[in-house]
C-alpha cells in the first residue's frame, strides 16, 4: 500500500516539493510506515527562502502590538487543538499522551512570553548624555531566520523558537526532523487561521541537502539547531563561516547527584520520569546518578523495583508509563551500547533489550536498563544514549561528585537531591553546567528564563526563548542625537568628538 506524501509549506499554503526524494514515517509503537515525508530539495529552499524574504519588509512595518495578537489568536488556536497535536506526536514519535501534553504546554508558554513582544522590544534612553545631547536604543528584527529541529519534541522545541523570532519582526522557515514532520505542518495551518501574513512563517521538512542550503544562503541571517553536538557543531561553523548568526544546542549528559541525606524514595520517583520518561529521548533526560557515600547501595535497589514496574506500550493508551524508542535502527544501537556496557564490566541490574509488547511486536520496544558501578572510561558513560539507559556511578563525596560532573564534556543539565542547603549552595554555585535542579530532575527553565547549556552542549552565545531568544533575533542600534539652534554652529572640529 502507497503511503501519502507530505506537502511542504510555503507562502501561506501547501505546496508540492520539487524533489521527488522522500523519507518513510513510522508509527514507532506498531512498526508501520504511516505517511512519508518530502525532503525538500535545494530548489525547494529557494522558493521558501525567496517568500519569507518577500514578506518581511511587510512583517517588520507591522506594529509589536498587531504581531502580539497574532499571537495570542495563535496561543488560543493551540490550546483548542490541542488533542490534534498531542495525537500527531504520540503517533510519530511515541511519546505517552500525558508526555505530549506536557510538552506542548511547555511550548504555549513560549507562545505566552512572545505574547509580550511590545514591552519586550523597548530599548534604553538616556537625557543629556552630552549637552544638548540624547541617546536611545533599538532592537530590531534581523530579517529571515531558520530552524532546524530534532525528532523528539516535535511541538515543544519548534516553539521554543518561531513565536520569539516572528513577534521580533522576523519571517521564519522551519526544517523540522523528516521523522517527525506532521506538527509542524499543522502548526503552520494554524499561524495561517489566527491571521499571520503569507510568507512570514515557512515548512519544509527535508535532510541534510536542506540543512546545508540554509547555511549557505545569502539571505538567511539566523539559525537556530537543536541536536546532537556533532551536527551542532558543523551548523555553528557552517552558519558562522558564511556570516550567520548560529545558536546550536548540542548533546548532553546530564547527571544527578544523589547525597546520603536526600530522601531516597522522593529521588527514585523523580528518577524515574528523569531517566525513563520519553523513552530517555530527551535533551535534558537523567542518563546517569552519581550516587555520593551511603546513598548507592538503596537508592540502587529502589530504581530496580521501580524501573521494573514500569508498564510499557503504546502512547495512546491509557495506563502507560513509556513508548518505544523512535526507529528499529536507534534501538540497535542502543542494545549495542548496552552490550559495550556489560563485556566492560558495569553492573547490569536491570535489562530491558528482551522486552516484547503483546500486540505490538513490531513496534521499536527497549525497556527500562539499569547499570551500577560504571565508571568514566565506559562507552556506556562517554556515549549520549538518548534511549531508556539510566547508568549509576559512586563518589565518596560532594567534592568527588562535582569534580566528576565538571569534568565531563558535556554542560546541559544536573541536579542535586539533598537536605542540605549549603551542599544544595555549593553545587549551584561550583557547578559547571547551564541548567541546575535543586530536588528538581528535569531543570527545564519557563519560557520567561532562558534554555540552554555550557561546553558542547552549546555554540554560540545566546540561548533560546527568554530575553537570550529577544536579543538573538533582533540587532541592537543605538542612536546619538543632538538639535543645536543655528548660533550654535561652530567651525569644522576633526578631533574624536567627547560629549561632556
Amino acid at each position: 500500500m502507497t503511503q501519502p506524501v507530505l506537502s511542504l509549506w510555503i507562502n501561506g499554503k501547501p505546496q508540492a516539493s520539487m524533489s521527488a526524494r522522500t523519507a518513510d514515517i513510522f508509527n514507532p509503537a506498531s512498526g508501520e510506515v504511516i505517511r512519508r515525508a518530502p525532503l525538500a530539495s535545494r530548489q525547494d529552499v529557494e522558493k521558501a527562502v525567496a517568500a519569507a524574504r518577500a514578506a518581511f519588509p511587510g512583517w517588520r512595518e507591522t506594529t509589536p502590538l498587531r504581531r502580539a495578537r497574532i499571537l495570542m489568536r495563535f496561543r488560543e488556536l493551540m490550546q483548542a487543538h490541542r488533542e490534534d497535536l498531542i495525537h500527531l506526536t504520540t503517533e510519530e514519535h511515541g511519546k505517552t499522551h500525558e508526555d505530549a501534553a506536557g510538552s506542548l504546554q511547555r511550548g504555549i508558554e513560549v507562545i505566552e512570553f512572545a505574547m509580550g513582544v511590545p514591552h519586550l522590544l523597548k530599548g534604553e534612553q538616556a537625557e543629556d548624555v552630552g549637552r544638548g545631547v540624547d541617546c536611545h536604543s533599538l532592537l530590531q528584527p534581523v530579517g529571515v531566520c531558520a530552524g532546524i529541529t530534532p525528532f523528539n519534541f516535535p511541538v515543544m522545541v519548534p516553539l521554543w523558537m518561531f513565536p520569539v523570532a516572528i513577534a521580533c519582526g522576523n519571517t521564519f522557515i522551519l526544517k523540522p526532523s523528516e521523522k517527525v514532520p506532521s506538527a509542524s505542518l499543522r502548526m503552520a495551518e494554524l499561524l495561517r487561521e489566527a491571521g499571520l501574513p503569507d510568507g512570514v512563517f515557512n515548512v519544509i521538512p527535508g535532510d541534510k541537502e536542506a540543512v546545508d542550503a540554509l547555511l549557505t544562503h545569502p539571505d538567511v541571517r539566523a539559525i537556530s539547531f537543536v541536536g546532537s553536538t556533532p551536527v551542532a557543531k558543523y551548523i555553528y561553523e557552517s552558519g558562522a563561516r558564511h556570516g550567520k548568526r548560529v545558536q546550536a544546542l548540542g548533546g548532553a549528559k546530564n547527571h544527578a547527584v544523589v547525597m546520603p541525606d536526600a530522601d531516597l524514595d522522593f529521588a527514585a520517583d523523580a528518577l524515574m520520569g528523569a531517566a525513563y520518561g520519553s523513552a530517555g529521548e530527551r535533551c535534558m533526560a537523567i542518563s546517569t546518578v552519581v550516587a555520593v557515600g551511603a546513598a548507592g547501595d538503596a537508592l540502587v535497589e529502589k530504581l530496580r523495583d521501580k524501573a521494573s514496574r514500569l508498564k510499557i506500550g503504546a502512547g495512546d493508551q491509557q495506563g502507560i508509563d513509556m513508548g518505544p524508542v523512535i526507529t528499529a535502527a536507534h534501538r540497535e544501537r542502543i542494545r549495542k551500547l548496552i552490550d559495550s556496557g556489560v563485556a566492560e564490566g558495569a553492573r547490569l541490574v536491570l535489562d530491558g533489550r528482551g522486552l516484547k509488547v503483546s500486540g505490538q511486536e513490531k513496534g521499536f520496544y527497549l525497556g527500562p536498563t539499569l547499570f551500577d558501578k560504571v565508571t568514566t572510561t565506559m562507552e556506556i558513560y562517554q556515549e549520549e544514549i538518548f534511549g531508556p539507559v539510566l547508568i549509576v556511578l559512586r563518589a565518596d563525596n560532594i567534592d568527588d561528585a562535582i569534580g566528576l560532573v565538571n569534568g565531563n564534556p558535556y554542560g546541559n543539565g544536573t541536579a542535586i537531591f539533598t537536605r542540605s542547603g549549603a551542599h544544595a549552595r555549593r553545587f549551584a554555585r561550583d557547578i559547571e553546567v547551564g541548567m541546575v535542579g535543586i530536588n528538581v530532575p528535569i531543570p527545564v527553565p519557563m519560557a520567561f528564563f532562558s534554555f540552554g547549556g555550557w561546553k558542547a552542549s552549546l555554540f554560540g552565545d545566546l540561548h533560546v526563548h527568554g530575553m537570550e531568544g529577544v536579543y538573538f533575533y533582533t540587532r541592537s542600534k543605538v542612536v546619538t542625537s543632538r538639535w543645536p539652534v543655528d548660533e550654535e554652529q561652530g567651525p569644522s572640529n576633526l578631533s574624536m568628538p567627547t560629549l561632556g
